[in-house]
């Protein structure tokens, strides 16, 4: 699910920290047989932050009375990459920090490497953004390494680094570092850092980055269901005979390897033909397969005829963005859109993306809030639209860039 960076959610620039009594209980907080129960969950305080900052309101009354807890995970909350707000994404620490924050659901987006294995990366091509690849003798091995800014054109600094241009033993020497770049760098090294100041790099010193198959261990052992994305591939397909076919079989098939159940998998895509093989090669695991319906603009937004026509396919799992889902009444008041409504008559289940990625909202939030905007100038807004996608629009789901956000919410309306 890639926007621009400037959409970034902000940060509060706080270590993870319990703040309930439940928090400090001395039981286990391992979440290796998927322990429900609040000890094994822990917020910190920006969900209490965001909570404060609302309008005043019954549904402000209702979450602060829920400030003392307990919080428990739940699907209801999905870790979109881990937890990109401030740890780098898809990297081992990333996705742990998403799980204390009771995140249900964890994603995984599944791209391949020169020797077609597998690898957790947001897209094929962003190693120059999100690793330390330009300061590793690997920077060589780069589709293009890296170019310092002219100053005389005003042309940005670049580099083009992609899983596909190492094999997996090179890719585990990386390390994973927060998603961004210096577009004024003249070295390769300033171009590395670009950090937005409401984000941080405090927990960015040590990102491990994982195979598709180590998230999937890894997701066992902390207890959560797993939502790997098929990324589009930047290299033409076939790749030395490498087909988009045998890439989408080969995601499901290290689900069965690991012997991970179908119910506890929702793959995902952009490309509604994978979702389509999946449907018609891969019955059990295509029942949860999740179609990210992609919308720009309100001119690209599907029409009822089009949700229908996902359901006669046998689509059961619709997941646009945010904006896609909320509309405003004549009032300027929230309310789920034509869309959100279509959806639920076609019979589909909705999943949307994502909550914490758009920057301080003071401004009207931005690309994600777009259809709303008019609605939105503060930081707590974020939890009225939330309350929204829950309850009017019904999603099943929401992908965050901090989950403990969207945790608190649930564990506050009980949602599972």
């Amino acid at each position: 699910m890639l926007k621009p960076l400037h959409l970034l959610a902000s940060a509060a620039l706080v270590l993870l920290m319990p703040l309930t009594a439940a928090a400090h209980s001395d039981r286990s907080e391992s979440y290796s047989k998927g322990d429900n129960n609040s000890a094994s969950v822990q917020l910190g305080p920006r969900p209490f932050y965001l909570v404060n900052d609302m309008d005043e309101s019954s549904l402000k009354k209702k979450l602060q009375s829920c400030a003392n807890g307990p919080f428990k995970k739940t699907n209801f909350s999905i870790g979109h990459r881990g937890a990109p707000l401030q740890f780098p994404e898809h990297t081992k620490e990333s996705y742990e920090a998403a799980a204390k924050m009771g995140a249900g659901i964890l994603e995984c987006d599944v791209t391949f490497t020169k020797d077609k294995q597998l690898v957790c990366r947001h897209s094929q091509c962003d190693l120059h953004t999100t690793t330390n690849i330009l300061a590793t003798p690997l920077a060589s091995k780069c589709s293009q390494n890296f170019l310092p800014f002219d100053p005389v054109s005003g042309k940005a600094a670049s580099a083009n680094c992609c899983t596909s241009d190492i094999t997996l033993a090179e890719f585990k020497t990386l390390q994973g570092k927060m998603d961004a770049f210096n577009p004024k760098a003249t070295t390769a090294a300033e171009y590395l850092q670009g950090t937005a100041n409401w984000r941080t790099d405090l927990y960015a010193s040590r990102g491990t980055l994982l195979t598709h198959a180590e998230s999937i261990e890894l997701f066992k052992k902390l207890g959560v269901k797993m939502t790997p994305e098929l990324k589009s591939a930047s290299v033409p397909m076939p790749f030395n005979g490498y087909t988009q076919a045998m890439y989408a079989q080969q995601l499901i098939n290290e689900y069965k390897a690991a012997g991970v159940k179908a119910r506890d998998v929702f793959a995902q895509s952009f490309d509604i033909a994978d979702v389509r093989y999946w449907i018609k090669n891969e019955q059990e695991f295509g029942k949860q397969a999740v179609y990210l319906d992609d919308a720009d603009v309100p001119a690209d937004v599907p029409t009822a005829a089009d949700l229908q026509l996902y359901a006669d396919e046998g689509f059961n799992i619709v997941a646009p963005p945010i904006w896609v889902l909320l509309a405003l009444d004549k009032n300027n008041k929230i309310v789920a859109s034509d869309y959100a409504r279509n959806a639920k008559k076609a019979g589909l289940k909705i999943i949307t993306w994502s909550f914490e990625r758009s920057g301080p909202l003071k401004t009207g939030g931005g690309w994600y809030y777009q259809s709303v905007s008019p609605a939105i100038n503060n930081d707590g807004d974020m939890m009225d639209a939330l309350h929204v996608l829950a309850k009017d629009v019904g999603v099943i789901g929401i992908f965050s860039d901090w989950p403990a956000s969207v945790s608190y919410y649930a564990s506050c309306m009980n949602l599972k």
